[in-house]
């Protein structure tokens, strides 16, 4: 009777940690959806300006760069934050 509940808590421990990963996994796919679309909006409006006026287009491509880095540094964050939350 003890070996069979003992294999019944290790079973429920190995499930905890597989749950938990999932979890972990799902959280930084939602953690990725903001910086995603926060990178197509500067881009897109970067594309814009730069059509727009075209004698700029060094300034809004450097401006540009520095926005994707910063959004990224979002995502890069999330990841950091549910990797330490895994056991």
């Amino acid at each position: 009777m003890l070996a069979l509940i003992s294999t019944i808590l290790a079973q429920i421990d190995q499930a905890e940690s597989g749950l938990s990963a999932i979890g972990a996994g799902l959280g930084y796919g939602l953690a990725a959806i903001g910086p995603g679309v926060g990178i197509g909006i500067v881009v897109g409006n970067a594309i814009t300006a730069m059509a727009r006026q075209p004698e700029s287009a060094g300034v809004a491509r450097t401006t540009m760069f520095l926005g994707i880095a910063f959004t990224e540094a979002l995502a890069l964050i999330g990841f950091v934050v549910f990797i330490l939350l895994l056991p």
